[in-house]
Formats: structure tokens, sequence, C-alpha cells
């Protein structure tokens, strides 16, 4: 679809301004709004088409809620959805034929990896999951990584793999990380990092690890505007990147 008009929410931002930069470099989009906090978003009725979400936790379901509201389709780049406000999300989009895409990660290779990961882990006794990141991100662990680990650990119980063997009897808290449906997910946080995801698997005699690393936020921008360009064509909710590269 040409012409697409696109609004982003937390403009101001890295990431927003990132955003902003794609959009107005694609031929056929056209970046018609930039809104920040304390913008209304109820405003963009009948001016954009897709509103592009990069802000806060705390802020992003109402800012998703008010895209709904106003007619436009949603991409979603904020982390911190629990299944709850996921569940309200789908709730508030049935009928209205707008799309919402909620990813943990943009980046291309971020998705292949979490795909990789769970074609993996039915195959390795053991797995782990260690995601690196700059230390002003609010969120721990990444969405990235609770994405990742939540896959790799539905492959696992449908291939009727048991969990990773742990005599650990006894530790600091939080010294194996946390537990996200029975995979250990471990948050560094360190100046001079982007976004960095490792998954360890492991046999007897063997390792497999699967990384990806951003280097740059341009690394997130193929996939947001693969998203933006996607989500009119996919009413109701899609959680992750990787449906839209199938």
């Amino acid at each position: 679809m040409a012409g697409l008009r696109v609004a982003v929410i937390g403009a101001a931002g890295r990431m927003g301004r990132t955003v902003c930069d794609a959009v107005e470099a694609a031929p056929d989009l056209e970046l018609v709004a930039r809104l920040d906090v304390g913008d209304d978003i109820s405003a963009l009725a009948g001016r954009a088409d897709v509103g592009v979400d990069f802000t806060v936790p705390a802020a992003a379901e109402s800012n998703v809620t008010a895209l709904i509201g106003a007619g436009l389709h949603a991409v979603v780049g904020t982390t911190g959805w629990d299944d709850a406000a996921m569940d309200r999300v789908r709730q508030r989009l049935d009928g209205r034929g707008l799309g919402v895409v909620i990813a943990p990660n943009f980046a291309l290779s971020a998705v292949l990896a979490m795909r990789f990961a769970a074609q993996a882990a039915p195959w390795f006794e053991s797995v782990e999951v260690v995601e690196l990141h700059h230390p002003d991100k609010v969120d721990a662990p990444s969405g990235t990584a609770v994405h990742t680990a939540r896959a790799i650990s539905a492959a696992r119980r449908d291939a009727g793999v048991a969990g990773s063997p742990d005599a650990t009897s006894s530790g600091l808290d939080g010294a194996r990380g946390a537990d996200v449906d029975g995979v250990p997910v471990h948050a560094v946080r360190l100046r001079g990092l982007v976004a960095h995801e490792e998954i360890l698997l492991g046999n007897p005699g063997e390792m497999l690890t699967i990384r990806t690393d951003s280097f740059d936020r341009s690394s997130f921008m193929p996939g947001v505007l693969l998203a933006v360009r996607r989500v009119v064509d996919r009413p109701g909710l899609t959680v992750g990147l990787d449906a839209l590269i199938d």
C-alpha cells in the first residue's frame, strides 16, 4: 500500500528520532506527525494511517488504546507488555478492522535468532538465555529475552523434553537469573552496549551458541518499516515480527 501516512509517538527519544528519519527516507511512506509526552493522540484521527509507538512501558497501553480510538493501525516497539495487557488490546481491536503489531525486537537478526533457538531447543539438554543492553534500559529482562525464553519453553514442552538439569541448592538471590517458563534468563547492563542476546544450548560434549548483536539503532529500522507496511493488512493483534517474515 503506497503513500501510508505515519505518526511517531515518542519522537523525541533515541528510537523515535531514528524511526522518524527512516520513515522520511522511505519513498512509500509519509511522516505526518511527531508526538511526545503530552501531545494529543486523538488529533491524529483522519491525518495518519499508522502510529508507531516507542515510548515507555507505563505509557504504551494507553497510547495504543488512543491510536485504536483514533482509527489508526499501530506498530509498537515499547516492551514490558504482559498477557493481560495484550488481551485488553485484542478486545479493543475486535470488529474494528484495525491491526496492531507488538514486537519485542525489530532487528531481523534477533527475530531469526529467536526462531532458530526454538527450532534447536528440543535437541539440547540444557538451555539458558543471556541478554545484554545499555544501562539506560528500564526493564529487565528485555522483552526480546522473555519472548525467546517462552518460545524455547513451548518448543521443548511440545517435544516432551524435560527441563534443564540444575543441581543448585543454595545461592544468592538472582544468581541463576530470572525463571521465564523454566528457562533461566540473565540480564547484563553495561555502558557501551546497545542490544545483544545469546542463547546457550548444551549437550554432553557440545554447545551451540546463537548470538545476535545490534550495534546501532539503525539495525531495527528495516523491521519497523516492514511492520508499518504490513500491519494495515493484518487485522487484530500480531505479537512478534516473525509472523510478518514467513
